[in-house]
């Protein structure tokens, strides 16, 4: 894992499936357990999908509200 894995789970959006469009940061715990039994998959979205997945088995979601704060605050200086 290297820091910009953490930035891209509050910025990257899930391209398909049930849950398409909504951020990786913010996809349930109960999605993010049935790709850990299924198998994530084997690429880029897979690491990360399994990273978000260790970060919400563990209950360390609050680990990221300072990138998400970040990102909402330069979106909106952006929009402005």
């Amino acid at each position: 894992m290297n820091p910009q894995d953490l930035e891209r789970l509050v910025t990257l959006q899930m391209p398909y499936g049930k849950y398409k469009g909504r951020l990786i940061a913010d996809l349930p715990g109960h999605y993010l357990n049935w790709f850990a039994r299924e198998g994530f998959p084997n690429n880029d979205l897979g690491r990360l999908l399994a990273l978000m997945h260790e970060i919400d088995h563990n209950g360390l979601c609050a680990l990221l509200e300072p990138l998400r704060r970040r990102h909402s605050s330069s979106a909106a200086r952006r929009l402005s």
